[in-house]
């Protein structure tokens, strides 16, 4: 069982960056539990230690066979703590990422505030932190809830380097991405009603028109914080999209093409359906 740990003091073989197909062959169960297979720890990130964000904690693959991670960096929502994003560490660790959950400067910051912080805290982790060693700098996502959301469509727009964007029930008045390069999956609550789906989301989705691969996802009935309560279907779809466009494996293309059909769960769907 993947646990956590405080510890830290890092040797990582030399060597250049490389995509990560390792791991077991995904399955439905795997990609939509809670655990992966790698054990992971974790360190608490000071405010101070870098600059353009406030502090954080690092959870981390403990394995030092397997060459560097993709990176995943994640925000909450207005007036939220890290707590409200934080299992999202423990989650994507235990699959295989370097993931850094956040508190914002100033609990009342907006989008474009938190979209710096998202981008300085991945500057942070591949030069400065003390898992640096660890993260492979050509592989990085941003991930947010809320204001958290639409900071990571304007860290998308702003860095077209990133490898994927996940923004969950994004709040933002302005809804014209044409600029977001970077394949990206939205997801939103269909009763949401701080950041309606019909005035944000959707037409957010909408507009990405020049992304490889987007997506969005509806939850049925869902509410504004339904996107960042676990779920196995927020776990797997979170995990597959990470996986597919951070990792750049294939082998989870499968859980994103063809596009689920509404259900119980999902009221809807759309996508560009990577197949490969």
């Amino acid at each position: 069982m993947a646990g956590l740990t405080a510890t830290i003091g890092l040797t990582v073989p030399a060597g250049p960056a490389q995509a990560d197909p390792h791991g077991p062959d995904p399955t439905e169960a795997s990609v939509s539990a809670s655990r992966g297979t790698y054990e992971f720890a974790q360190v608490s990130v000071a405010a101070g230690s870098g600059r353009g964000f406030n502090r954080g904690t690092i959870y981390y693959p403990t394995t030092t066979a397997e060459g560097r991670f993709g990176a995943v960096a994640v925000i909450p929502g207005f007036s939220s703590p890290q707590s409200a994003i934080q299992w999202f560490g423990p989650m994507l660790a235990s699959k295989g990422f370097v993931v850094f959950t956040l508190d914002t400067l100033n609990p009342l910051n907006f989008p474009t505030s938190r979209s710096q912080q998202l981008l300085a805290a991945l500057d942070y982790l591949g030069t400065q932190s003390p898992v640096r060693d660890r993260v492979d700098s050509g592989r990085l996502a941003v991930m947010g809830h809320s204001m958290g959301g639409g900071g990571s469509l304007w860290a998308a727009q702003n860095r077209p380097s990133l490898k994927a964007a996940i923004p969950l029930a994004p709040w933002e008045l302005d809804n014209t991405w044409q600029g977001v390069r970077v394949p990206t999956m939205i997801v939103g609550g269909e009763s949401d009603t701080v950041a309606p789906v019909g005035s944000m989301s959707i037409p957010s989705y909408t507009s990405i028109n020049a992304a490889p691969e987007k997506a969005y996802l509806e939850f049925r009935n869902g509410s504004h914080a339904t996107p960042i309560v676990q779920s196995p279907t927020l776990n797997k779809y979170v995990t597959s999209w990470l996986k597919r466009f951070v990792d750049d494996d294939t082998r989870y293309a499968q859980f994103l093409c063809p596009t689920p059909a509404p259900d119980t769960t999902i009221s809807q769907y759309r996508g560009t359906c990577p197949v490969g």
